[in-house]
């Protein structure tokens, strides 16, 4: 996988770890408001190791 895809992949797991985020905000339900918070975290933490790992340093915008 070349940088430039990694990066992509990399912003796509940012991109949904914030939609799951503000899904989590919205939502009425508590038990599905902190399935969604934890869901957003953990993709949130893979997208940060995966940065690491590709030697990308810059914290996501």
């Amino acid at each position: 996988m070349s940088s430039g895809e990694t990066r992509a992949r990399i912003e796509q797991m940012r991109e949904k770890a914030r939609a799951l985020a503000d899904a989590a905000e919205h939502t009425s339900d508590p038990e599905e408001r902190q399935r969604l918070q934890e869901k957003s975290r953990r993709l949130q933490s893979q997208s940060e190791e995966s940065a690491m790992r590709s030697g990308d340093i810059y914290p996501p915008e």
